[in-house]
């Protein structure tokens, strides 16, 4: 895409509010969008609030400046849920992003900004991050593909944190091939683009028992649809997994945000500043023994997924909700992503071969097994579109 025509696109598709800022590069490279988190030379970083220096960042992040290295040109900043501390991307300082498939719902967050990019056709790509969906929630309910990497493949150095022992980055991207590709140049190598031929019958692929209850009808018809005939294994259930993430972010997210939450507290929308509040009640106890399950828990899924390529499972409990009703929606659209998080496994979550409002699908690997992820995920993105 040209630079020029993702301007046209940008501009046309104002109602989305994807972009809190644009840039003026210019270059012939692939069009990037940058969720404003990550620094970019030259623009203002927010986090989506208002307590950052105003001032543009005097350098590049470390994953901007790899993307530099293949020719990227940043087209502008994403809008994002409030300190990426949300999944509606309902920001009360720059407005909601909206979903191209209907804008009256919402994107998901808080990577919303950088799939409604992406799937309104206003970049080739867009940079995301994820502490606990960020990138598989919006990709999922605006119907573009999210690689979320194994934890730490892609530097951190120079984004605004959320929770240091979880957040991680990635893109989202209109096809898989694109989302390996711009994983490469995020994390500064070539190791995870996808080579074919892969045929999605090639992998061993399971789902884990238990897992799907109290779905939404679109949800669960588009996920009978993938994997009706899958296999089912023995594996930790989705609260048991996700429970040291609640405790790991709340109790990071407040103390790097104490000093503002108690001096300026009138600063952050109401939803964001709760959940930074939930950090109190939080003791060195409790976030020591999360910590310590963490481990446990990332033992016990390694078992279980000893002799699969891959295991299979709803990106959210439902399809994107209106913006006007989607207050309290969190705990359904984080149910199934937060266990990754914890756990660390690269991710990527593909739209469900569906006819209304989109599906997202994670495909889910071992932890370190990004490229195998990945081969898997275009499998299952051919086989669903041929």
């Amino acid at each position: 895409m040209r630079i020029e025509v993702a301007r046209r696109r940008i501009s046309e598709n104002g109602h989305l509010n994807a972009f809190i800022s644009l840039t003026e590069e210019t270059g012939d490279g692939e069009v990037v969008a940058v969720k404003d988190l990550v620094d970019v030379a030259g623009t203002v970083t927010t986090g989506g609030g208002i307590l950052l220096p105003g001032a543009p960042a005097d350098r590049d992040a470390p994953l901007v400046a790899n993307l530099r290295t293949h020719g990227c040109v940043v087209v502008g900043k994403t809008n994002l849920h409030e300190w990426a501390f949300g999944v509606t991307n309902n920001n009360p300082h720059y407005g909601p992003a909206r979903n191209p498939h209907d804008p009256e719902r919402i994107t998901g967050g808080s990577s919303g900004g950088s799939a409604a990019a992406v799937a309104a056709g206003m970049c080739d790509w867009a940079v995301g991050s994820d502490t606990g969906g960020s990138i598989r929630v919006p990709a999922g309910l605006c119907g573009v593909v999210g690689f979320k990497p194994t934890l730490g493949t892609v530097s951190t150095e120079g984004v605004w944190p959320l929770s240091r022992s979880l957040d991680t980055m990635g893109p989202l991207a209109p096809d898989v091939r694109t989302a390996a590709r711009a994983l490469d140049m995020m994390a500064g190598g070539t190791a995870f683009r996808v080579k074919d031929p892969v045929r999605a019958a090639d992998f061993r692929i399971a789902i884990p028992r238990g897992w799907f209850e109290d779905l939404d009808d679109e949800s669960r018809a588009a996920w009978l649809g993938v994997a009706a005939t899958l296999p089912e294994i023995d594996f930790p259930t989705w609260a048991d997994l996700g429970a040291p993430g609640v405790v790991i972010l709340e109790a990071e997210a407040l103390a790097l945000h104490r000093k503002w939450v108690e001096s300026t507290p009138e600063s952050y929308g109401a939803d964001v500043l709760a959940n930074l509040k939930k950090g109190y009640d939080r003791s060195a106890i409790d976030y020591l023994d999360a910590l310590e399950e963490q481990q446990n828990l990332r033992r016990e899924v390694a078992q279980a997924m000893e002799g699969w390529d891959a295991i299979l499972v709803l990106a959210t409990a439902r399809v994107a909700p209106k913006i006007a009703e989607s207050d309290g929606v969190r705990p359904l659209l984080t149910r199934y992503t937060r266990p990754f998080n914890v756990t660390g496994q690269p991710i990527v979550t593909i739209p469900a071969p569906t006819g209304g409002l989109p599906v997202g699908i994670q495909v889910v690997g071992a932890w370190g097994a990004d490229a195998l992820v990945a081969r898997v995920a275009a499998a299952l993105e051919d086989a669903w579109t041929n």
